[in-house]
């Protein structure tokens, strides 16, 4: 992590921070904390469109990857003067910019919950070109990883602007050839491709059940969880089969009684999950995808692992499965036998699906729901690479994604 009096100076990317003054006393966890809302300015409007060969979307691990690859491969930043231009004319470099809705470095890191320390993540892999720092085991990951990024944004000061959120992707016209729309909030950009890297943060998975809205306690998703203290002393519902529901059920069931409910039975594993096991989920999730198959949450793929917070919750007894509930009732929940449990708090931790709603205008999705893939590439539409998504969605596979992305782009342009 950056040294303490380098913790006090603001941290600066590409184009889109103004400088301020940051008082000597000010002490930070995280980038956001040390710089404050008002730091990282807001991206100009634009009265014109802005023109860039390449638009990367989200600045995440996947995000970052491909932007640092782009930067390697010779692409010059499309905030430049003179370098607002999505087609390569007269000899000049290509371009990219980078578009992250986030007011602060760290993707979906900066929102992780209070309590997920980083002896207990699932593992961050370096981000090319700069190793992943020695951090105290039991930092919050929340603010040791933003503040790893915030350190690679400001080494390889990249063209990134935020807060930018794009809002649509679409075609100029119905030529397989013809350049991309990008409309955001902050003005429009044209595109020759874009390599969408946002994740899944911003699309928890909610699924409804009959008498929800009549509950009369606090319902919440994994997304809003801070801590285990705030549920001392109450009766919490825990729904969901994957990491974080086994993660979080170990935590509150310190501090409060619990039920934990999921569709499936869990499958936890023996063994260690070893680099030949990454490397068969990978390929199913690949086929999945090259198939035009909706790909399942993580845990199906990789089932459950007897790790130290696994272990922790079984010894206390909180691993006790039950089949998911059938209502929702104003003080608590229908089982599946028909008797009634009482609770104080629902927590969903049922996971999240893809961010590519700014993308429905392009009609990614086959009649099934999937979305048909070639390596990086939409199969049907090839100007768009979704990196952190289906086998590239681990810190690795991200790295690997992005790296990939950008050689296709550049294959593409060899050939027009």
């Amino acid at each position: 992590m950056l040294p303490e009096h380098q913790r006090r100076e603001p941290l600066r990317s590409g184009k889109f921070f103004e400088p301020v003054d940051v008082p000597a006393d000010v002490t930070t966890d995280s980038p956001r904390a040390v710089l404050g809302a008002d730091t990282f300015a807001a991206a100009p409007e634009r009265a014109a469109p802005a023109r860039a060969t390449v638009v990367v979307i989200g600045a995440g691990q996947a995000g970052l990857s491909a932007a640092y690859h782009l930067q390697r491969r010779g692409f010059a930043s499309a905030l430049d003067p003179g370098q607002d231009d999505a087609e390569v004319v007269d000899g000049g470099s290509p371009t990219f910019v980078v578009l992250d809705a986030n007011t602060a470095p760290g993707g979906a890191w900066q929102h992780r919950w209070e309590s997920l320390r980083m002896e207990t993540v699932n593992g961050i892999f370096d981000l090319p070109g700069k190793p992943v720092p020695t951090v105290d085991p039991q930092e919050p990951s929340s603010r040791a990883v933003p503040w790893y990024f915030a350190e690679y944004e400001q080494q390889f000061d990249f063209p990134l602007l935020r807060p930018v959120q794009v809002t649509s992707v679409s075609a100029v016209d119905d030529d397989p050839e013809s350049a991309l729309v990008i409309d955001t909030d902050r003005g429009r950009w044209i595109t020759s491709s874009i390599i969408n890297a946002t994740g899944t943060w911003t699309n928890p998975v909610l699924p409804y059940y009959p008498g929800g809205e009549s509950f009369g306690g606090r319902q919440l998703h994994t997304r809003d969880y801070v801590n285990a203290e705030q549920f001392a002393g109450q009766r919490v519902a825990i729904v969901g089969g994957g990491i974080s529901a086994v993660q979080q059920l170990e935590e509150i069931s310190r501090h409060a009684t619990t039920f934990w409910y999921t569709r499936r039975e869990p499958v936890f594993h023996a063994g260690e999950f070893t680099a030949e096991s990454g490397r068969s989920v990978i390929a199913k999730v690949t086929d999945d995808v090259e198939a035009g198959r909706r790909t399942g949450s993580v845990v199906s793929y990789t089932g459950l692992g007897w790790t130290p917070y696994a272990l922790a919750a079984q010894a206390r007894g909180a691993l006790e499965r039950r089949p998911m509930f059938t209502a929702i009732e104003s003080g608590g929940v229908r089982e599946a036998d028909g008797s009634f449990t009482a609770v104080d708090v629902i927590l969903w931790a049922t996971g999240f699906k893809a961010a590519l709603e700014h993308l429905a205008p392009l009609r990614l999705h086959n009649p099934e729901g999937g979305i048909t893939m070639r390596g990086t590439q939409v199969a049907g539409e090839p100007r768009v690479h979704l990196i952190g998504f289906g086998p590239s969605q681990s810190t690795v596979g991200a790295n690997r994604a992005g790296r990939q992305a950008v050689a296709a782009i550049r294959r593409a342009m060899r050939r027009r």
